[in-house]
């Protein structure tokens, strides 16, 4: 009987010692242990304890991007034809006014410094609509040269003519190129429309192009104000030629948008 004693004590000691390691592991889950009184015990022994949970559902998802509805053939041919004729349009203001200045400013000097900042501001919408045919492989007119030519005999009989005769010809070019543009951005913004409508987004290369046109048109009717400012209204015979130049421009315009 004294071996059996003795192995049932060193069983219960072994035992003891098992239980008292087990009080020093980490709490594990038994199958018989409940879900939540485990996850109780586990949150109670560690340190972050008192954080407060997070409720995934409420968190920030980050946002899609928008949807941007693709050009239509008929929206792609509008904007190629309209950089195309800008760039002519353009050109050839340049022209008119490297034309005129010389014989304007011989009879008028204190008309250099406005000659100076319309030409300056010409050249800058030329190097915009430059930049833009390039970047969207835009093909320029192919009259360039009879726009060329034109132009420049344009700026030059009418600068001639004497310094009224110049300005009835900016007022009437800028005219036409006025109502050129308006038409333009209008049609620009009912695409914005019809895009947004739809729960399409307008991206900002193309908002950037409207608030350009936007901009060379208000300085394109700068230089007509200073045109009229400057006496165009006096030149003789005013209707004829103002009504001639300007049907000039718009049958430029009709053609540059094709050829």
């Amino acid at each position: 009987m004294a071996p059996s004693r003795t192995l049932a004590r060193s069983a219960r000691v072994i035992c003891a010692r098992q239980s008292n390691l087990s009080d020093l592991r980490a709490p594990t889950v038994s199958s018989r242990t409940p879900l939540r009184e485990c996850q109780h015990r586990c949150l109670s022994s560690s340190p972050s304890a008192a954080a407060t949970p997070v409720d995934v559902r409420s968190a920030p998802m980050p946002s899609a991007p928008g949807r941007r509805k693709p050009l239509t053939q008929e929206q792609r041919d509008f904007l190629s034809s309209a950089l195309r004729v800008n760039q002519a349009g353009e050109l050839a203001a340049t022209l008119i006014y490297t034309a005129q200045t010389p014989p304007v400013v011989a009879r008028d000097p204190h008309l250099r410094p406005l000659m100076r900042h319309m030409y300056d501001q010409e050249v800058g919408h030329l190097n915009t609509f430059n930049t833009l045919i390039a970047r969207h492989r835009v093909r320029p007119t192919a009259l360039y040269p009879l726009w060329s030519v034109l132009a420049t005999g344009l700026g030059w009989s009418t600068a001639v003519m004497g310094r009224a005769a110049a300005m009835a010809c900016t007022e009437a070019v800028e005219t036409e190129i006025g109502d050129h543009y308006n038409g333009q951005i209008r049609r620009l913004l009912e695409m914005v429309s019809e895009w947004e409508a739809e729960g399409y987004e307008v991206g900002e290369e193309f908002r950037t192009l409207i608030d350009t046109l936007r901009r060379i048109r208000d300085e394109e009717l700068e230089h007509l104000d200073h045109a009229v400012e400057n006496d165009a209204k006096k030149a003789e015979p005013h209707w004829l030629l103002t009504g001639f130049i300007r049907a000039g421009c718009r049958g430029a315009i009709w053609v540059s948008e094709k050829v």
